[in-house]
């Protein structure tokens, strides 16, 4: 899209077009989460096809899961410098070709090329630019809109489980993947969806335009090939990801990126181990299977109705303490299943786990707007799902071991559960601190002493008392006279 094109606005529209980057979104969320879920129907098709064990075979959805999270920085870089537009459409193209090709796969080894890197790469440069844009269009209804797009990818999981597996009876996995590579393409469709939009926060300032108009002539007349320009590029490069990414070196996102690195190791190995764990206690392999799907169809209900309450007025000013709420729970609910050992049991535990999955889900890049804004948000969002990337890689590998060692779940589980509990007594903890601290500016400002007088920058606050008292002292000295000379 031309940049004549591009929308200018005071505030979020929270509606109009608003609603076709929500529709866009929810189509990347089914194209690349409900996609990537649905790449495990594959893995006794590819352990059968090569004669390779469970573990060789399990690193095809954890590359998937890894290179998708860790490259979500350079989605956002990619989004911020060219166009969301341009991004998601690339990212598109990566993604339908790395399932065509893995369809061709001879071996293993080609599969992790490109059905896990390529693919995940092209899922990675979509994600979270997508999101990004929905934060940019909704202010008011922020986490209603979140949540309708984000439920993607259980509708995605939902509807798509069966439609794999029916392809993969009918045209065997090489003719599944090859028309998932066709469906992925309409990321392309998605991406073009996704109109521009600048904020007044986002303009620059009339000395920054100057500035850029000044330089611009400049660099047209400087060679290409001097080793000025080279430097002048280079400069304006690092001081642009320097802007960008300023928002590191705050401490409330560093408290919220060390807790997401909890979380995502707690969420992660469920979706991995909850049907052999259900088969282990005498659970059929249909009703196992029924587990997930209850599991995928609650998350889309807590995507959208959690959404829809917190965008509420009473609720509004406490979506942070709800998602620590939603991921506490989450990890309660780890900590029960052990005791859970037949059907009847298990099936509330994926109602309660799948809902507020669900609610955190969607209110992660709402939390994560509330910290750095909506113009840094695509550069956020993109440093958050990319601290998923470890996690997600090392968390279904370590809880495999665990269970070989130990002989049964509980371990695993506990360690899941107790790991996503500490994610939000640490985020909970932090906002504590920080409240007293404001709690103990506000009782300082109201000091009944005339001479301690308060100045704050933020949340420093800086005394002039002893100030007021050195000038007593010097206007005591002038009015006392000295002694008359003899």
């Amino acid at each position: 899209m031309a940049k004549g094109a591009r929308v200018r606005s005071s505030s979020p529209p929270d509606g109009g077009w608003g609603w076709m980057i929500v529709a866009g979104c929810f189509l990347v969320t089914i194209c690349t989460r409900a996609v990537t879920r649905c790449i495990s129907i594959f893995f006794v098709e590819f352990q059968t096809y090569f004669t390779q064990d469970y573990a060789q075979t399990a690193w095809i959805h954890s590359i998937v899961d890894c290179v998708t999270m860790l490259c979500a920085p350079l989605g956002s870089v990619v989004s911020n410098h060219l166009s969301c537009q341009v991004g998601i459409m690339l990212g598109g193209l990566l993604a339908s070709t790395g399932l065509i090709l893995g369809s061709f796969a001879t071996s293993l080894k080609h599969l992790y090329l490109t059905l896990g890197v390529l693919t995940g790469l092209g899922f990675a440069l979509c994600y979270s630019p997508a999101i990004a844009m929905v934060g940019k269009y909704f202010s008011r209804r922020k986490a209603l809109a979140y949540g309708i797009a984000m439920s993607g990818s259980g509708i995605g999981t939902f509807i798509l489980a069966p439609v794999v597996q029916l392809l993969i009876e009918q045209f065997s996995w090489r003719g599944a993947l090859l028309i998932l590579g066709g469906f992925v393409l309409n990321l392309c469709v998605c991406g073009a969806l996704m109109r521009p939009i600048t904020l007044q926060e986002d303009q620059t300032t009339p000395e920054q335009n100057h500035i850029g108009r000044t330089q611009k002539p400049d660099f047209q007349r400087v060679s290409p090939c001097s080793t000025l320009t080279k430097k002048w590029v280079q400069t304006c490069l690092c001081c642009s990801l320097q802007q960008e990414y300023s928002f590191l070196l705050m401490s409330d996102f560093v408290v919220l990126a060390i807790s997401v690195l909890f979380m995502a190791y707690g969420c992660s190995p469920l979706f991995v181990y909850l049907v052999p764990y259900a088969l282990s206690v005498g659970v059929s392999h249909q009703q196992a299977a029924f587990l997930m799907s209850i599991l995928g169809v609650i998350d889309i209900i807590g995507n959208i109705t959690f959404g829809w309450l917190t965008d509420r007025r009473c609720l509004k000013n406490y979506r942070y303490v709800c998602y620590l709420f939603a991921v506490g729970l989450d990890g309660l609910c780890y900590l029960c299943l052990p005791m859970l050992q037949s059907l009847p049991l298990l099936v509330p535990f994926s109602c309660t786990f799948g809902y507020f999955d669900g609610a955190y889900v969607t209110l992660i890049p709402v939390v994560t707007a509330e910290i750095v804004g909506t113009t840094s948000l695509s550069s956020a969002l993109g440093v958050v799902y990319f601290l998923h990337a470890v996690p997600y890689l090392v968390s279904p590998p370590i809880a495999g071991w665990l269970v070989d060692t130990t002989g049964s779940y509980t371990v695993a589980f506990l360690l899941c559960g107790f790991s996503m509990i500490f994610s939000s007594v640490l985020l909970g903890f932090a906002r504590l601190v920080k409240k007293m601290k404001k709690t103990q500016l506000r009782f300082l400002a109201k000091e009944p002493d005339p001479k301690l007088q308060l100045w704050t920058n933020g949340s420093a606050a800086y005394s002039v008392a002893r100030e007021l008292d050195h000038r007593d002292e010097q206007s005591v000295a002038l009015t006392v006279p000295g002694p008359s000379p003899t």
